[in-house]
């Protein structure tokens, strides 16, 4: 599914203008980015978690050349499955 599918699932689910839709789906979005970026986590009980992990410096190697190399380290978004999601 892509975004303009699940904007008119939404639409249709919540008998909304897909209009509307595509506004509350973009509002959704930026929310969880800026709460994540300020380091904290989103739980939608039943749904799920969104959270925001540290993933150290490691040491790679480029496919092309064998070359070791360091990976820099990051933050990363994790998401674990709640209960009536995790039970398709």
């Amino acid at each position: 599914m892509n975004k303009a599918e699940l904007i008119d699932a939404i639409a249709e689910k919540a008998g909304l203008q897909k209009v509307e839709a595509k506004k509350a789906l973009e509002a959704y979005v930026a929310v969880t980015a800026e709460t994540l970026k300020a380091g904290d986590k989103i739980s939608l009980v039943g749904f799920g978690t969104f959270s925001v992990s540290k993933r150290a410096e490691r040491k790679g190697r480029n496919p092309q050349t064998k070359e070791e190399m360091m990976i820099p380290a990051k933050n990363v978004v994790k998401f674990k499955a709640g209960s009536e999601l995790g039970n398709l």
